[in-house]
């Protein structure tokens, strides 16, 4: 097992722990401290990897920065015109992306479109499970988002057929050799983990334990290794200060969307409505890095 992973394990019981010591008020507090850092920071460096990806081309590169901010701007719009599709593509988008950190080098003979069902309903199954714990608090914040008003998100359903895909996904994969048996066995302990997490924390907790300490964390090891070569401190450090001033301008940002629309929309509104805008462009130079990766 690698590092990163009893970090995140030993550092998950640690958060259960605050959980059993702390009000949620505060760990509400202390979860949007987290996010807004770690969590923010991971999606920083978008534009030094599409430069990485783009081969230094000034041109290519101008063209791709357009279209990012574009794809930043248009997801803010949509959130505030028509919150209802916003919630759900950046519930599609999440879903993917946290399947893909989880299991993109461990899928080694998958095709393109296995691969991407695979990614998709494992980073659902988590999502869900999230919800299946919290069903109260994910319809208060989607009626907050969208003003509609849900009797059931049927999450005990979503989470059956999820696995049931799964299951014949990684039977197929462990009958061909596509799945090596430890990475089954890895995920399948993570996932008891979680489920640990989720029932015991509060909603926002237990997003934000998964989020920094399972996604965050990795993506950006895998980001600087990427764009540099190694884990070096010096690489890093250089990762640090290169995703800086994006941080900063993330916090600017959200900081102009609360004071223009806090007459408008609720807090949690405004959070998703940016935090949307980020993953979307943030999901697709995901995609290209890996893709790039296993080329």
């Amino acid at each position: 097992m690698r590092l990163i992973y009893r970090f995140s394990i030993v550092s998950s019981f640690i958060g259960l722990w605050i959980t059993s010591l702390l009000p949620e008020s505060f760990e509400l507090i202390l979860g949007f401290i987290l996010i807004f850092t770690f969590g923010m920071i991971h999606g920083s460096n978008d534009l030094m990897i599409v430069n990485r990806l783009s081969n230094s081309n000034n041109s290519k590169f101008f063209s791709i920065l357009l279209t990012y901010l574009f794809v930043v701007s248009s997801a803010i719009l949509i959130f505030y015109l028509v919150p209802v599709l916003a919630l759900s593509l950046f519930v599609l988008f999440s879903a993917y992306h946290f399947g893909e950190q989880h299991w993109e080098e461990t899928l080694y003979g998958f095709n393109s479109f296995l691969k991407r069902i695979f990614f998709f309903c494992y980073g659902m199954l988590i999502l869900f499970m999230i919800f299946n714990f919290n069903p109260e608090k994910v319809v208060e914040i989607i009626y907050e988002i969208t003003s509609y008003s849900l009797l059931e998100i049927y999450s005990s359903e979503v989470i059956i057929t999820l696995v049931a895909i799964l299951f014949l996904l990684i039977s197929y994969g462990l009958y061909n050799k596509s799945i090596k048996m430890p990475s089954v066995l890895r995920e399948l302990g993570l996932l008891l983990i979680l489920g640990i997490v989720f029932k015991a924390s509060s909603l926002i907790w237990g997003f934000t334990i998964y989020f920094i300490l399972w996604h965050s964390i990795p993506s950006l090891l895998d980001q600087i290794t990427f764009i540099f070569g190694d884990l070096e401190k010096k690489s890093i450090f250089k990762y640090a200060i290169a995703a800086l001033p994006y941080w900063l301008i993330s916090l600017i940002g959200i900081s102009v969307l609360f004071l223009i629309f806090k007459n408008e929309k609720h807090f949690y509104s405004l959070f998703f409505a940016f935090i949307a805008a980020v993953t979307f462009p943030h999901a697709i130079v995901m995609l290209k890095m890996f893709t790039k990766k296993s080329a």
